[in-house]
């Protein structure tokens, strides 16, 4: 089936698709040669389809919509036309630059193209790529890289213990290819078919008889940026990222309350602040200097990577196999030891469930208040810190 219109994203979002099996090609009337492919599964790709001076007629793919907009396929055809016009053949000359670019370029591209624009944890896919990725596939060809490449480095981080971290690293290259599909910058996945290992779902908290330690090792923290973000990590149970970059405007002191305008489930969320958290970000308020309560040295401002001074709070602690999102699962679980519902912990956490969004919608902030400080006395408690019912300053500690 082919037909001729003026290529418009209403246009385009509303073409049918084919039967099964089948292709469809439309042609723009704006601009000779560029053409969109439908197939059955609703994939719509550019391409330019000219006939070489000399040769047989060529069709040089152009990319995916919408990741390509009809705008940039028109400027590509432009391109690809006036080649043609002045003899060269812009298909071979693709299929050359794909066997020679190298998975360090395409990944750089991803990163500016897809990751940076889509995803909020663009900067680990950053930090995978140079301690995992780089070293191994950055500087060969594309077309040197093949299912076996990949499968062994899957199996080498497997083997120093990190199974859950090797298929993260798997799943981050498929993407990379995934997405160079799609962009028209390559063929094929050679990601696809690696047996990932198995996962469970991961249990860990900090225990009754750790508590005292770790509350220990806190207390002894040389940097109070460190100490006092993980006590804002273990009072809050909130994600790593939004406590890392946490704004001083967020904090409603008279309410208690810190807005995270930006969460992983996209929306918004209240966190009800425990009248410990309040006094920790108190402490800190009095000499702050920056718009961030966790300030950084870098270009964004605020606390990037606390992972140093979470192995040295670990390593005085004597405590091991504890990373710091079970400070997250740490306050959820405590919530559930002293009675709170699954509803009031999903609010508190801000899961994203199917099955209980309408529950969720319904909850006001004061049981999950309840909630969060009966389960933050409760861990004190365990610790030795408090007695029942009391509440626990923390004290800036004297550096001078």
């Amino acid at each position: 089936m082919q037909r001729k219109f003026n290529f418009t994203k209403v246009e385009i979002d509303s073409l049918p698709l084919p039967d099964k099996g089948k292709r469809n090609t439309y042609q723009d009337s704006r601009t000779n040669g560029l053409s969109l492919r439908v197939s059955s599964t609703g994939v719509k790709t550019f391409c330019v389809f000219k006939r070489i001076k000399g040769g047989s007629p060529e069709r040089v793919t152009l990319g995916r919509y919408p990741d390509m907009t009809i705008d940039q396929a028109r400027r590509k055809t432009m391109e690809i036309s006036l080649a043609i016009s002045e003899g060269k053949n812009p298909a071979e000359s693709k299929r050359k630059l794909k066997s020679e670019l190298l998975f360090g370029d395409l990944f750089g591209d991803y990163l500016e193209r897809h990751s940076k624009p889509k995803k909020k944890t663009w900067l680990e896919d950053h930090e995978k790529y140079k301690n995992h990725i780089e070293k191994p596939l950055g500087r060969k060809k594309l077309s040197e890289i093949d299912r076996s490449t990949i499968s062994v480095i899957h199996s080498n981080i497997t083997k120093t213990g990190h199974p859950i971290a090797a298929n993260r690293i798997l799943a981050l290259i498929s993407s990379v290819f995934g997405w160079a599909i799609s962009a028209g910058l390559w063929e094929k996945n050679p990601a696809l078919g690696i047996r990932r290992n198995k996962e469970k779902s991961r249990d860990r908290f900090i225990q009754s008889d750790e508590l005292p330690k770790f509350f220990q090792s806190l207390a002894d923290e040389s940097s109070d940026i460190i100490r006092d973000y993980v006590l804002i990590s273990l009072l809050t149970g909130a994600r790593r990222s939004n406590v890392c970059s946490m704004k001083w405007q967020d904090i409603n002191f008279d309410r208690a309350e810190w807005r995270i305008e930006e969460t992983k489930n996209d929306t918004p969320q209240i966190v009800t602040l425990s009248p410990e958290a309040i006094e920790v970000l108190h402490n800190r308020k009095t000499n702050s200097e920056s718009e961030y309560v966790f300030p950084g040295k870098g270009k964004r401002g605020h606390l990037m990577e606390p992972r140093k001074g979470w192995e040295r709070i670990l390593n005085r602690a004597g405590i091991k196999d504890l990373r710091i999102h079970d400070l997250r699962r740490t306050l959820g679980s405590w919530q559930a030891k002293t009675g709170a519902s699954l509803a009031i912990i999903g609010k508190s956490l801000n899961h994203k469930n199917q099955s209980t969004t309408a529950i969720y919608a319904r909850l006001d902030l004061d049981p999950v208040r309840d909630s969060v400080n009966t389960a933050t006395n409760a861990m004190l408690t365990a610790a030795g810190l408090v007695k029942p019912g009391e509440v626990l300053e923390f004290k800036k500690k004297n550096t001078k």
